[in-house]
């Protein structure tokens, strides 16, 4: 999805990150989790960005001259750097130099690239057939173009183990078989649509509007699905997962009407509603933005960011970005006027506090590299789920 116009040149933009930071994914140069949206030292001109996104636990920011910059997670190659090292800043992709990006979409643990010219890169792990290459290697540290997907496409996601594509002619491909196993426990005894199993771009039959359905928890779905006294609060559920709160059914989320962009974490959701970004979900790490880790059961604006207008946002599976313009500075004469009302996470939060981790062998809370696949979010066009 594109961004809005741009508002008066006088009127800077900054781009703010926070949630979940074990794997420097927020590309602030650490690893401590960060409870309230902290801005990002410029790492390119904030104004010049055109989409961000989240995956697993890395981020990527394309720029209108096509540039892409991404950090955090990189232990299969997911950011397309020639290596598998952890990023904690964000990083040129310098791999695709010469080629524009037009849009970039993150999955848990590999990364969907569309160019200007509409060709689909892929690039991280691809034990599920996620990278749409079915007789390539289990993982690919530089981006490959999908050789079989050959009409030219406008937008692509990427989901916890499949992909998306839309096509210039409206025509929606899908692969990775990341669904396959909520599909056969929902529908058991059924024929599953080649798309839901395919490790290639297989054509996409049904059509989306604004739904949620799948697990409900963590207040994932933005509505409950039973009685109050069931919910157990912020505390990790017990229960298996089965027998946790879910709705198998997709049902409108009315509470987002008009909003413009959605982007789906592990179990945390951000949306912009005219400006206003809008989180609810899982919040563990802070990563709702309200300065708490106390869930959020239904979508509320978060109030850090109420100065400015939110032109565009992106999750990851426990973190989240968001690119603002920032008021316009006082006009000559005036008096001075504070423009940075976004207080620093490192000063009002004590992160150190914050135990999880999120790496093989640290301390954890709870185990968030467990995946979390059965919670959906569809949008009318094919956006960063």
């Amino acid at each position: 999805m594109e961004l809005p116009p741009r508002a008066s040149p006088a009127a800077p933009a900054a781009l703010f990150a926070w949630g979940a930071n074990s794997y420097g994914q927020l590309g602030l140069g650490h690893k401590e989790d960060v409870l309230l949206p902290q801005r990002l030292s410029d790492f390119c001109e904030p104004g010049c960005v055109r989409r961000i996104t989240g995956g697993g636990g890395h981020s990527a920011v394309v720029t209108d001259g096509g540039g892409l910059w991404v950090c955090g997670l990189n232990k299969d190659g997911q950011l397309g750097l020639g290596h598998t090292e952890d990023v904690l800043h964000f990083t040129p992709c310098t791999s695709l130099l010469g080629c524009p990006v037009q849009q970039v979409a993150c999955g848990w643990d590999f990364s969907i690239i569309l160019t200007e010219g509409g060709q689909v890169l892929s690039c991280g792990s691809n034990l599920f057939g996620q990278l749409g290459v079915p007789h390539g290697p289990q993982r690919c540290v530089v981006p490959q173009a999908i050789e079989l997907l050959r009409e030219t496409v406008v937008s692509v996601a990427a989901g916890l183990r499949h992909a998306l594509a839309a096509t210039a002619s409206g025509i929606v491909f899908q692969w990775g078989t990341g669904l396959a196993s909520s599909g056969r426990r929902l529908c058991p005894g059924q024929t599953l649509p080649l798309f839901v199993t395919a490790k290639e771009p297989s054509q996409v039959t049904e059509t989306g509007k604004v739904l949620t359905w799948g697990r409900a928890d963590y207040g994932q779905l933005g509505r409950r699905v039973e009685a109050p006294e069931d919910w157990r609060g912020e505390q990790r559920d017990p229960r298996p997962l089965d027998s946790r709160p879910r709705s198998n059914v997709p049902s409108a989320l009315h509470g987002l009407l008009g909003a413009t962009e959605v982007s789906c974490g592990s179990e945390h959701n951000l949306a912009v509603i005219g400006g206003v970004c809008y989180s609810w979900g899982w919040n563990e790490h802070g990563m709702c933005g309200d300065g708490t880790e106390v869930n959020i059961w239904a979508p509320v604006p978060v109030q850090a960011l109420r100065s400015s207008t939110v032109l565009h946002v992106g999750c990851g599976a426990g973190h989240s970005l968001a690119l603002c313009q920032l008021p316009a500075p006082p006009a000559q004469g005036q008096g001075p006027k504070d423009m940075d009302t976004f207080p620093d996470a490192t000063e009002d939060v004590d992160s150190q506090g914050t135990t999880d981790k999120l790496g093989n062998g640290e301390t954890r809370r709870r185990d968030h590299q467990k995946p979390h696949p059965n919670a959906t979010l569809t949008v009318p066009e094919v956006g960063d789920l």
